[in-house]
This record gives C-alpha cells, structure tokens and sequence, in this order.
C-alpha cells in the first residue's frame, strides 16, 4: 500500500512494495520551485534516504514540464544567508547513499535542471528541454548547476549554455552525456519504473558503495581513485552480498542479497 505525504508544491509517495520512494513535483503548470520548498526538499530526500523500506528514489514531475525553474521574485525577498544555502539544499540528491532517478519532461530549467544533474541516473522524453536561463536575469546559476555541468560536458559547452541560457534538446542532452537516456513521451514512466526495478536487483551494500565511490573520486587522481576503488573492493569482499553472489553464480541461480 503506497503511503502519501503532501508539501508545498510537491508530495511524496513510499511503495514498500516496490521499494522506491518518489517525490512528485506538483505545483501547475510549470512547477515552479518556492524558496522554501528547495529546504523541504532536501528534507524529502534525507528522510527518503533514513527510511529501511525504500531501495530506489525517484524525483519526478506532475503534467507535462518538469519544472521552469524558481520563483523568480523570491530571489529578491530572501534573506543572503537563505540564498547562501540554495545548493546546498539541491546538491540532496547527490548525497543520498541510495541510488537516485530523475524522469524529466519538457521544460528542465533552472534549479529544476540544477536538481536533475544532482541525480544518478537522468531519463528524459523527447519532449524535454534543459537550460540555465539566469543570465537573463542578469544572474548565473547559484544551485550547483554551471559546476556539475561543466564537469559532465566540459568548459566550452558549458559557456555556450550558461552564457547565452541555450535551451538544449533531449536528443542533444544525450549526445553530450547530459541524461542517461532518452524515451518516447508516453515511455517516460515505464522506462522509469523499468530501471527501479532493474536497480532493485542488485546488492543494496555494493550499490552505495559505488555511488559514494564515483562521487568522491570525481575530481581525485587516477592513482587515488584506484587506491580508493582498492579499499571499497576490499571492505566488499567481507560482506555477506558477496559471498552470496558468488554461491548464486556457481550455482546458476538469481542471488538474495540482503544488503550486509
């Protein structure tokens, strides 16, 4: 039985069933971000993250936009320490030790593009756009979003989205290494719930492990990255997913990992 939690512009559902746990942008028609609701969010995510019943986490969107992006005007009535907080709050999903979609349709901007890059595993219809528009605003993305940008495609496509707010088809996401995959509109959900269930089958220990793994070793050498993978392959060998893994492939049979 799914157990729904209501909040300001957004909600959240827990399927134990499933073992997922979704926070559902809802605010029409465009599901602007509030100033507070960035803080709630994050809030969503921790507590997703705490909670023993959920494996997958999925952010994803009433209607057919993702999100446009924050309330402009509350830019200006929020306090500086507020402000200083903002990716903080977005940079959630990178934080949290479980896996994290992200089903993204039509407009992706701002901070709703800034969360979305914050996610592991991005799935886009054809119908999504993606743009950092603040310099229109006569500002730049104060969310993460030029820096986690950058790293995925690199400083010039970067200056030519942030510099001139391009709007950046789905198709051309995916050729640049943005989204993970893109899908027919009417697949988005299906392709979603696919890829729970494909992630549910792993070792839940193994699975954190190589999330936190590639996170911190994003910016390290290549010579601490494999002195790091060496230490998390080790801690692994000891646990009782892998001992189990090894039994289920000698014995030519589906493992029962049980996430210690």
């Amino acid at each position: 039985m799914t157990e729904t939690q209501q909040k300001d512009g957004f909600r959240i559902e827990i399927d134990p069933a499933q073992q997922r746990g979704d926070i559902i942008l809802d605010r029409p028609p465009f599901n602007t971000v509030m100033m507070p609701q960035r803080d709630q969010l994050r809030q969503a995510f921790e507590a997703l993250d705490a909670d023993d019943r959920v494996r997958i986490i999925v952010l994803r969107a009433m209607g057919e936009h993702f999100s446009s992006g924050g309330y402009i005007k509350g830019f200006i009535e929020a306090s500086p320490e507020t402000v200083s907080k903002l990716a903080w709050n977005i940079a959630a999903p990178a934080r949290c030790s479980k896996p994290v979609i992200v089903a993204n349709r039509g407009f992706c901007f701002g901070v709703g593009f800034e969360i979305s890059l914050a996610c592991d595993f991005r799935i886009a219809s054809e119908t999504a756009r993606f743009a950092l528009p603040e310099q229109k605003l006569g500002q730049i993305p104060g969310s993460g979003g030029s820096a986690r940008l950058q790293k995925i495609i690199g400083i010039t496509r970067t200056k030519d989205m942030v510099m001139r707010s391009r709007r950046i088809p789905a198709k051309q996401a995916y050729d640049w290494g943005i989204v993970t995959e893109v899908v027919p509109d009417a697949d988005l959900e299906a392709t979603t719930d696919a890829l729970v269930k494909e992630l549910c089958e792993f070792a839940p220990l193994a699975q954190r492990t190589a999330k936190k793994l590639l996170n911190d070793t994003e910016d390290a050498s290549l010579s601490i990255a494999i002195e790091l993978e060496g230490h998390c392959y080790s801690r692994l060998r000891s646990s009782d997913d892998f001992r189990e893994g090894v039994a289920a492939f000698h014995e030519k049979r589906a493992p029962q990992f049980k996430g210690s």
